[in-house]
């Protein structure tokens, strides 16, 4: 585990700087040294900023196992996040054990004090968002073997179209972890957005919260909604209205290319150097 950190109110660290509507943009910090701090900052749990350009005070660790999941891939060090967001997937984990689904692969959330991430994400910076992988054939695993695992896509490339290895229970999946008012949006491959729409669903509200989004064919990536009091946190607009499932078009994966880190709020100059 991360060595303990000084103990740092919040409203110290924010009195450093006035944030406003517009955040003020200060110098670019490294996306290295946020991924080598020695571990969350202590204090309130406090956002600043929004998901692909932010920080976090207060994170809690995702424990590495549960009724209904297990973390892969701990050595990465990215399973914090704002106990909000531990407490979703610790319910939905519940959910699914009594559902008899999984147990689900849960992979990133956010670095110890959130922040840019050298590889793998644009957002998961403030501690709300979080991969869960759509492979469930994986008994309980010790710790030791949830690295390295394959991540099979399931749509074809080629026809755009789901593969056998889809079923009911990765869709009752998507449904489980959309099915939470916590939830802001679900992102998924825009096959596995058209699977849920053909579906006959008693409540189909949730479909809104399902938007098509490329290199999501083999995890869904959850974001929920700034939790009440956390005032500099930025929320995304909410979706349009309606379940979305009109005219899904295809959402190919991107040629990789190197992204930009976005400039993070000043305030989060001091999260990263205390």
């Amino acid at each position: 585990m991360s060595a303990a950190v000084p103990t740092v109110p919040a409203r110290a660290l924010l009195a450093r700087c006035t944030l406003v509507a517009g955040l003020a943009l200060p110098a670019l910090s490294p996306a290295q040294d946020w991924a080598t701090v020695p571990g969350p900052l202590k204090g309130e749990p406090h956002i600043i900023g929004k998901h692909g350009a932010g920080c976090l005070i207060g994170a809690q660790a995702l424990p590495p196992d549960g009724p209904g999941y297990q973390a892969i891939e701990l050595e990465r060090e990215r399973y914090y996040g704002h106990p909000e967001l531990v407490d979703y997937l610790l319910a939905l984990g519940q959910r699914l054990a009594d559902a008899g689904i999984g147990p689900m692969l849960v992979g990133d959330l956010a670095q110890p004090r959130g922040g840019p991430m050298s590889s793998g994400h644009v957002s998961h910076q403030t501690g709300l968002d979080v991969d869960i992988w759509f492979r469930l054939d994986l008994p309980p695993l010790p710790r030791d073997q949830r690295r390295d695992l394959e991540q099979p896509i399931l749509v074809d490339e080629r026809s755009g179209k789901l593969d056998e290895r889809w079923t009911d229970a990765h869709a009752e999946l998507v449904r489980q972890a959309a099915n939470d008012p916590r939830v802001a949006r679900i992102f998924v491959d825009g096959a596995i957005k058209r699977d849920l729409c053909e579906r006959q669903w008693e409540d189909r509200s949730w479909l809104r919260r399902i938007r098509p989004w490329p290199a999501h064919d083999e995890h869904l990536h959850v974001r929920l909604r700034c939790p009440e009091g956390q005032v500099n946190c930025v929320d995304q607009p909410e979706p349009p209205a309606g379940d979305g499932c009109q005219a899904i078009l295809p959402t190919p994966r991107p040629e990789i290319e190197a992204r930009p880190i976005r400039r993070l709020p000043a305030a989060c100059d001091a999260v990263l150097e205390q």
